[in-house]
């Protein structure tokens, strides 16, 4: 009997996606990777997403986006849809009464739920259910297998064999066994001990490549495997990509023939490959019978097809996706429908005008004058991409070895011609700073040396992100600024941090913009609370807040005046205290973030960010 786990879609690219390890009803599994998402004919499941060449010319993608495929139980138990893969992992069990360790116990026992086999009865008296062993090999390049536990009870300190005893995985004969407080695995037949906590590393011919594929690695290193708990975070690290669907893509009338045309590659691919007047004439009046509309109205769509719709031939990197994302959100963009996939609407004249009724001298008259646009996205729409996944085994490498990790795409060898994506429907709140008065800030020389410490630090931890970033003063001010934004409208409107997200905008000179969203899978998106808090009136209290929060954390003084803490002491004046959220909420692994670049600092000569406001 099958066992299906019910998972959210949104969780599919994070803690359960392909190579993560998850735990289900009865037992731990891990994720196949996605040439076995298919159906029964054996092609790809998930149905193909639509509209976003600008996306993928941007990230670089070339491979055809689809959704995960989605399955329901139906009320007499059966399944409906495809289910997305599994395999139980670890192999290995133990009892939790007498540790002697099972292999692979479902094969030889029908139930779901196998009981520990220990043919004496005197040390096993409940014979109780087995637990699949915590602990799994895990290497820097990616590769997960169940522990050797024969071969490592059997080595000696310098990880040699040091007895010839047969691996057996027939009966069980190895056993953990406490001794003086460390955990140690023996064998029953030799007696072959050996201390789990040090051996922490094995030899890399001990591998599988994944635990679903039993076949060894193709590139041989001699950097060791590591024996971690399965619930370490370096085990497996997801990596996604995100970006936002905009015009002209957004405003793609769904349903015209054009749309429809677009989406149907087959007939696309069967009117150009007919060879003769007649055989085009023949596919154009096929697909006119298909799609239910005349051959005229096929022929304009080819030709706007042929075109290069809905692009038209240009081409995106990474930066110009934001900066046309940042003009998107900025400029009033002329005869928007509200059933587009990208809604905005401006409050900034409303902004500006609560000038004139705040006092001059005024914190709040302050911050409305340094905000230069403040925007509500109604509607939005982002493309969530699956890249893969790293296991980062830091311990394992050497310090001359290459630092970075390799990203294990979703199909493992890296041939698939598609990705998994999502798409998320939601709404936001969009504002930017004045340009003129962030160069003039950001050019204090102690601003300066402060920001080269982050990015020394940076550099040298080899953290990368699937957003690129300049380490600047503009970068750190604009991303402490947005976290406390998140914080206080977890306070103040009752939104889990976790369930918002971040993007910055932030270029010298070009951009200096942040958008706070919430997006999920679901064509409901939201309920509208965001806009409701792009209100000028409420956004003011919201931001006026903010800037109240950085001033003081309830670890001061000695929050703001650490040297560095967090992650490889990414962080200075930042802590659960005050700036950092959920990891799902920071695009940025929670680091990076210093409220000093927004309160200033007396004894380093930095000034506030709002007395430069005039």
């Amino acid at each position: 009997m099958k066992n299906h786990l019910p998972v959210g879609l949104s969780h599919l690219f994070h803690r359960c996606s392909v190579g993560a390890i998850v735990r289900g009803s009865h037992c731990l599994l891990t994720i196949k990777d996605i040439r076995e998402w298919t159906n029964r004919d054996n092609s790809p499941a998930g149905r193909i997403i639509n509209h976003v060449d600008r996306v993928r010319s941007a990230l670089g993608i070339e491979q055809v986006l689809r959704e995960p495929p989605q399955a329901q139980e139906l009320d007499n138990g059966q399944i409906d849809g495809v289910c997305i893969p599994a395999v139980r992992f670890p192999r290995w069990t133990q009892c939790p009464e007498c540790g002697l360790l099972h292999y692979d116990p479902w094969r030889k026992q029908a139930s779901e739920k196998p009981r520990c086999q220990e043919q004496n009865p005197k040390i096993c008296t409940k014979k109780p259910l087995l637990e699949q062993v915590s602990r799994v090999l895990v290497h820097p390049d990616g590769h997960l297998a169940d522990v050797p536990w024969h071969s490592l009870a059997h080595e000696n300190g310098a990880g040699q064999q040091q007895r010839q005893c047969r691996r057996d995985i027939e009966q069980p004969y190895l056993r953990f066994i406490d001794r003086g407080g460390q955990k140690q695995v023996r064998c029953s037949r030799c007696n072959a001990m050996n201390s789990i906590l040090h051996a922490k590393r094995m030899a890399y011919a001990n591998l599988w490549c994944q635990p679903w594929i039993k076949q060894p690695p193709d590139k041989p290193t001699k950097v060791p495997a590591e024996i971690l708990e399965i619930n370490d975070t370096r085990i497996h690290s997801p990596v996604t990509c995100d970006a936002l669907v905009i015009p002209p893509e957004s405003r793609i009338r769904k349903g015209t023939v054009l749309d429809r045309l677009y989406a149907r590659t087959s007939i696309q691919q069967q009117i150009q490959d007919a060879k003769t007047p007649l055989a085009r004439k023949t596919s154009i009046r096929q697909a006119a019978r298909e799609l239910q509309c005349s051959d005229q109205e096929i022929k304009q769509a080819i030709e706007e097809v042929e075109k290069g719709y809905p692009l038209y031939g240009k081409h995106f990197t990474k930066s110009l996706l934001l900066e046309d994302e940042y003009d998107a959100l900025s400029k009033i963009i002329p005869n928007m429908e509200d059933d587009e996939d990208f809604v905005t609407r401006h409050h900034t004249e409303s902004w500006q005008a609560l000038t004139s009724e705040l006092t001059k001298d005024s914190q709040l008259h302050t911050i409305v004058s340094a905000i230069d646009h403040l925007v509500s996205v109604n509607r939005l729409k982002a493309i969530r991409v699956y890249e893969g996944f790293q296991r980062k085994v830091a311990s394992s490498r050497k310090v001359d070895e290459e630092s970075d990790y390799p990203v294990i795409p979703p199909d493992i060898i890296g041939k698939s011609d598609w990705l998994p994506a999502l798409k998320l429907y939601g709404e936001g709140i969009f504002f930017n700073f004045r340009e003129d008065l962030l160069t003039q800030w950001e050019q204090q020389p102690a601003l300066q040396n402060r920001s080269k410490d982050f990015l020394r630090r940076f550099a040298a931890s080899g953290l990368t992100f699937a957003s690129e970033i300049n380490v600047t003063p503009r970068f750190l001010f604009l991303h402490t600024i947005a976290h406390l934004l998140i914080r206080q409208l977890e306070i103040e409107a009752g939104y889990p941090a976790a369930s918002l997200c971040e993007r910055l905008y932030c270029s010298e000179g070009k951009m200096s913009g942040i958008l706070i969203y919430v997006a999920v899978p679901d064509i409901a998106g939201s309920l509208g609370g965001l806009t409701e808090l792009a209100q000028p009136r409420r956004f003011l209290k919201l931001l006026s807040n903010v800037f109240d929060h950085a001033q003081w954390c309830s670890l001061d003084p000695v929050c703001s005046e650490h040297e560095g803490q967090g992650a490889n002491l990414l962080n200075r004046a930042a802590c659960h205290g005050c700036a950092l959220i959920p990891e799902t909420a920071c695009l940025y692994g929670n680091v990076l973030l210093d409220r000093i670049f927004i309160k200033g600092d007396e004894v380093s000569g930095i000034s506030p960010f709002l007395d430069y406001v005039s």
